[in-house]
């Protein structure tokens, strides 16, 4: 293989809770960019019959199914959108196979009944908690948390919303900015994931907007433009 095919090869990406609504997403919006996409979920059973709804859409290349732990092992780039109470179980089924990888974990802290309001657990925030106990081995990056999963997966729209990627590796950032633009969206590259505290707090601020002025799925944009 050449230096060309090598830069132009695309990570195979691997989303572990892929079966709900926005790790669905994320992987419509990659798969039809021409990434090879694995949904991972607790059961193979979940994962094939989301792999198999993914696969009616009009994609580049047809999603696979596996478990989270088999997902994270064949995965290149890994995305873990699971809901915060399985936050540290998934963890733990998944240490081993994610090490020496980027790990994107777009885990909210969200504490029902009140999804509104902002409480973060100890050390910080979910993703603080990840990259502790994952260790510095693995790249963690925060992102994709204020994105509404509706719009990710309607094609005829842009999802209107810019994404903050925070990390404590520069080059695994400058990647999830990369796969943010082939998403649709823009990214930045928003410090070290200290940062992600914002990120993961702001998801209540917009869950109360949505309630309160009837917003279909808030987002946020940064103004200004980047000097040259």
């Amino acid at each position: 293989m050449s230096s060309a095919d090598n830069t132009d090869k695309k990570p195979v990406i691997a989303i572990l809770g892929g079966s709900g609504d926005l790790g669905g997403g994320l992987a419509l919006r990659w798969a039809t960019a021409g990434y090879e996409v694995i949904i991972g979920s607790r059961t193979e059973e979940k994962a094939s019959a989301a792999a198999a709804a993914l696969n009616a859409r009009d994609l580049a290349i047809p999603a696979r199914a596996m478990s989270n732990e088999a997902a994270a092992a064949a995965g290149e780039v890994l995305v873990m959108t699971v809901p915060f109470a399985n936050h540290q179980a998934t963890l733990e089924a998944i240490r081993e196979a994610v090490q020496g990888k980027v790990f994107i974990d777009v885990t909210v802290p969200l504490m029902p009944p009140k999804v509104g309001t902002v409480q973060m657990p100890e050390g910080g925030s979910a993703c603080i908690q990840a990259q502790a106990f994952l260790g510095d081995a693995v790249k963690v990056v925060s992102a994709y948390q204020n994105v509404a999963a509706a719009h990710l997966n309607d094609l005829d729209h842009a999802p209107d919303c810019d994404v903050l990627v925070c990390g404590n590796d520069k080059e695994a950032c400058a990647l999830v900015v990369s796969l943010t633009e082939a998403a649709g969206m823009k990214g930045w590259h928003a410090g070290p994931i200290a940062n992600s505290v914002v990120a993961e707090a702001m998801t209540s601020v917009l869950i109360t907007l949505n309630r309160r002025y009837k917003i279909p799925g808030a987002g946020f944009s940064i103004t200004g433009k980047p000097g040259v």
